[in-house]
């Protein structure tokens, strides 16, 4: 079982790679009905929300 206090000092970065998956594979889902359509086009937006949430943090870190 997972120790609370090991979840409440976790970064919550952690948690944004298994959360872009879950929501490309949804959403695609509701989408497409080809499994192989579903994954090919998963990835794609996954790797898409995770280069613009790099893009994003590269900016507000020139900002700062």
């Amino acid at each position: 079982m997972l120790d609370p206090l090991l979840a409440a000092n976790m970064n919550v970065t952690w948690w944004l790679l298994p959360l872009v998956v879950t929501v490309s594979l949804v959403y695609n889902a509701t989408r497409y009905e080809l499994p192989e359509k579903i994954l090919q086009r998963s990835m794609k937006m996954a790797v898409a929300i995770i280069a613009f949430m790099g893009g994003a943090l590269v900016f507000l870190f020139l900002l700062s």
